[in-house]
């Protein structure tokens, strides 16, 4: 699904990101793992189009979109999430959604003027799709809530949400656990695997809970230094020397059970 091949980002004389080379197959959950400042986050806005990469290149089942903006790739079935949610906070949660998919006949003004007929059955179908993933990820009790008044946990579900509007091809997950409370976190996983198993999706995930990462992950990817440093099943990377080193200082070993 993506190719990313020798990438780079300099800011000035800092290497973000210094010839990370990885590959995310179709259909998996790969989780993206390192201490912080490993460049991670970096790496997922060039992937995502909000950086253009100092050299390198980003491909997408086969076709170059390096450098391409977000909207594009939006169009493509590239998504992204980040780690602080981005809600509309003033509209209800089941408007966040329905505002998500892009060219609808209400955005234009001779459509307002002629075509309201159509606009009245967009707004219909995406209504009831608004409504059915709100089900699917269990907070359809919260549809007609201010999205600005959901805990950290329910914006996230509300993030997963969005992507599911569009029938995102791959998303990417930037700290989807953060702030989140355990049972929140697990509703999370519950719609996330769902989403794999059931819809095709894949996913690529930036996660610090190791635990959460070794349920849903396969293979799962150390970055270090901007670099690739290690890449294969959680069993394996909490075995890897290399990677317990790049940790150290930061609890891995205590976080990760043997």
């Amino acid at each position: 699904m993506i190719v990313v091949k020798d990438v780079h980002k300099h800011f000035g004389g800092f290497r973000a990101v210094d010839g990370a080379s990885f590959e995310i197959r179709e259909g998996s959950i790969t989780g993206l793992i390192g201490p912080n400042g490993a460049g991670k986050t970096t790496l997922f806005n060039v992937i995502a189009g909000v950086l253009p990469p100092t050299s390198g290149t980003v491909t997408m089942a086969g076709e170059d979109v390096t450098g391409l903006p977000p909207h594009a790739l939006f169009h493509k079935g590239l998504l992204r999430t980040f780690q602080i949610a981005h809600e509309f906070g003033s509209m209800s949660v089941r408007e966040n959604l329905m505002m998500v998919p892009a060219r609808q006949s209400g955005e234009t003004l001779i459509s307002t003027w002629f075509r309201r007929g159509r606009i009245r059955d967009e707004e219909k179908a995406l209504l009831k799709k608004a409504d059915e993933v709100l089900e699917f990820l269990t907070i359809d009790h919260l549809k007609d809530e201010k999205a600005g008044n959901l805990s950290g946990g329910q914006k996230k579900l509300l993030e997963l949400g969005r992507t599911m509007m569009v029938d995102a091809r791959i998303v990417f997950l930037d700290e989807v656990g953060a702030g989140v409370n355990r049972t929140l976190l697990n509703t999370i996983g519950d719609a996330i695997l769902r989403l794999n198993r059931e819809r095709g999706y894949t996913f690529c995930m930036i996660e610090h809970d190791m635990d959460f990462i070794g349920r849903l992950c396969d293979p799962v990817i150390v970055m270090a230094e901007g670099r690739v440093l290690a890449q294969g099943t959680i069993d394996e990377i909490k075995n890897n020397d290399a990677v317990i080193e790049a940790y150290l200082g930061t609890g891995l070993k205590n976080e990760v059970p043997a």
